[in-house]
């Protein structure tokens, strides 16, 4: 499915890295090998020698610039531990920066995610220095404090294009949320967004693919 949308870039979410229970395969190499990408992983999770996380693919050379752990609920600490990844990605037209996460599924935990993506250690480090991308699998619709506290911030990919609002992304067998965001900084235009709805892609995933065109503004 990723190969037939030919993307750039790739962000991944629930990759299992030497996982029992998908034959002990790493899916980010092997994903990666299979594309002819380059690719970063981060393990939200590590049970022995078992991980489980994000990963960042691209066409492109690109470098890591920071990857580690997101807060937990301070009442449920046994919850699924998450994670989010940022790497620079040196396109033909310049660098971009995308951070890659997947958030928790209680709103107090998303929200203290969302707060934490949002400050000074990651979206508040690049300072604008750099065109960005946020992207991820939210588990979080516009109507969230989550949303809320990254549109505050960055531009979201939907609202720049007039069919992007209708790319709801879960369930994909029958889409009726928006789970899954990109969001954009400065120096970053937003030329399409889609959510394909065909027989690969739902069954590739529990989530639909979110893609999303874009270029990088003249600096």
């Amino acid at each position: 499915m990723i190969a037939d949308l030919s993307p750039d870039i790739v962000a991944l979410q629930e990759v299992d890295v030497g996982r029992r229970r998908t034959g002990r395969v790493d899916q980010a190499h092997e994903i990666a090998v299979r594309l002819g990408m380059a690719f970063h992983f981060n393990a939200a999770l590590t049970i022995e020698e078992e991980r489980y996380g994000d990963a960042i693919l691209a066409v492109a050379p690109q470098r890591l610039i920071k990857a580690g752990p997101l807060p937990g609920h301070p009442l449920f600490p046994g919850l699924e531990p998450r994670g989010a990844l940022w790497a620079a990605v040196d396109l033909a037209e310049g660098e971009v920066q995308v951070i890659n996460t997947h958030l928790g599924l209680a709103p107090k935990e998303q929200q203290l995610q969302a707060a934490a993506l949002a400050g000074r250690e990651w979206v508040g480090a690049n300072k604008a220095r750099h065109p960005l991308l946020l992207v991820g699998d939210l588990n979080a619709t516009a109507l969230s404090i989550v949303y809320r506290t990254f549109a505050e911030r960055l531009a979201d990919a939907r609202r720049a294009t007039p069919l992007g609002a209708a790319s709801l992304t879960f369930p994909s067998r029958w889409p009726v949320l928006a789970l899954d965001h990109v969001f954009a900084g400065p120096g970053v235009t937003i030329d399409a967004v889609r959510a394909p709805f065909d027989p690969l892609s739902r069954i590739a995933s529990d989530h639909l693919p979110l893609v999303v065109d874009f270029h990088l503004d003249p600096w």
